[in-house]
């Protein structure tokens, strides 16, 4: 059952002939996002399958999102970016291919209120998620939010940890969610952390689908081409290089067992704070004729360097759900990677991929991809598993969230002009950060 006893639809509303006419009409959806195309993130590929799916089923879903160096002025409110509103920002510390808005608190309020949102759908506790929450508290209409990444893994980014630390995140959190209609949790686990922080708002479990465009390029054949590929085993890692992802153990892994298969390659493809070290910790193993870095790539090419692989491994044990993993079986490669419970309900054969929890495990995993190509060329066990998270099936979960949020809302006696006390400080913390971020990146330039 996806929501919880006490938050079915009140019994006067209850009626079949209410609930498919609230379920059907058209809604005005605003998505609060820090992060966005083109960054590429899990967050960014779930607000756009979201917003995809649900403007095709006929509701109008606008962005409110950060500035990009990627997105020029001029492309502002045309093409992809019509409904897109990006506010003025800055690299966020620790994470500079991360932002945050410096500007626009009062701006968006004027602007939600002339798109005539229904529901606010905040997707970061930082600079928007604050702005998605004015905008709620303004215009007098339910807010959710999703809660993507589990911060108490993260701090040591924010100010080398000196301005969240992991004993904070609980009261951090727990004031950001304040007066909130409902938190979607992306896996049962992460659900849990949120009841371990005690939020009083219904957390309803509703996994990040994937949309899987259909007649994608398959440009294998030009990569195996251009990384020297022909008669290699591919072993894939995508994504941030981020030290949270346990690469150095990836490359630990790789090194024990290059010796018994030379035709092996290890590949990256993304980039991140950890990649020098990474870089270092391959030359010192001198199996730098074995390992490629390919840096970041376009988002049209991944499923190709998907499509490439033999296996994709992830090591990290911090992702809420693991998109990855989806759209490696999208391209028919099956994947290696740490147990969680959203993992254990799709991972039922070796075609769809083996789950591992020691370094002994991983290896002998890794041994049976590159001994066996059976397990690639069986696709019917990887189809299954992706149905089980089409776009489909989540923007319909997200949209009847939507309805009872709206149903069972209870408009404010009156609209707060301010924050809370908690807000404020929450909010002064960051901002007091701002000049320092900022005073750093004009340095950087100058050099």
């Amino acid at each position: 059952m996806l929501f919880q006893n006490n938050y079915e639809l009140p019994a006067s509303k209850s009626g079949g002939f209410f609930n498919t006419l609230l379920q059907l009409r058209d809604m005005n959806i605003g998505l609060f996002t820090d992060t966005y195309f083109p960054q590429v993130s899990g967050v960014s590929t779930s607000v756009k399958v979201l917003s995809d799916e649900l403007n095709r089923q006929g509701h109008r879903v606008y962005i409110f999102t950060t500035t990009d160096p990627g997105v020029k002025k001029s492309e502002y409110g045309v093409g992809d970016e019509k409904y897109v509103y990006r506010f003025s920002s800055v690299p966020f510390t620790g994470f500079k291919d991360r932002r945050v808005a410096v500007r626009g608190f009062f701006n968006v309020v004027e602007i939600a209120r002339a798109l005539r949102l229904d529901v606010v759908h905040t997707q970061t506790e930082f600079s928007l998620g604050i702005m998605g929450k004015f905008v709620a508290r303004q215009l007098k209409i339910p807010i959710v939010h999703t809660y993507h990444t589990n911060y108490a893994d993260y701090t040591h980014y924010v100010m080398d940890g000196r301005l969240i630390k992991p004993e904070n995140v609980k009261t951090i959190v727990r004031s950001f969610l304040h007066n909130f209609n409902a938190v979607i949790a992306p896996s049962e686990d992460t659900k849990e952390v949120l009841e371990s922080y005690q939020i009083k708002a219904p957390i309803l479990v509703i996994p990040t689908g994937i949309s899987f465009p259909k007649n994608q390029a398959d440009k294998t054949k030009n990569l195996a081409s251009k990384f020297h590929l022909k008669n290699k085993k591919v072993i894939l890692s995508l994504g941030r290089i981020a030290y949270e992802k346990n690469l150095n153990t990836l490359v630990d892994n790789f090194y024990q067992i290059s010796k018994d298969y030379p035709n092996a390659v290890l590949m990256f493809v993304g980039d991140g704070p950890a990649r020098a070290d990474l870089e270092k910790q391959v030359q010192d193993y001198q199996i730098d004729d074995r390992v490629i870095f390919v840096g970041m790539v376009d988002h049209s090419e991944i499923y190709s360097y998907y499509k490439l692989a033999d296996v994709f491994i992830s090591l990290s044990t911090t992702e809420t759900q693991g998109l990855t993993f989806i759209e490696s079986l999208d391209a028919g490669t099956p994947f290696i990677a740490y147990p969680n419970d959203f993992l254990k309900s799709i991972t039922k054969n070796k075609s769809v991929g083996i789950l591992a929890d020691t370094t002994a495990k991983f290896i002998k995993a890794i041994r049976t991809y590159l001994d066996n190509d059976q397990y690639k060329k069986d696709d019917a066990g990887r189809q299954k598993a992706i149905k089980s998270v089409s776009a489909e099936t989540f923007a319909n979960s997200v949209h009847t969230l939507y309805a009872k949020a709206i149903v069972n809302y209870h408009k404010p006696n009156s609209v707060l002009k301010t924050l809370t006390v908690d807000e404020k400080l929450y909010v002064g913390a960051l901002v007091k950060k701002i000049p320092s971020i900022i005073k750093k990146k004009r340095k950087a330039d100058e050099q």
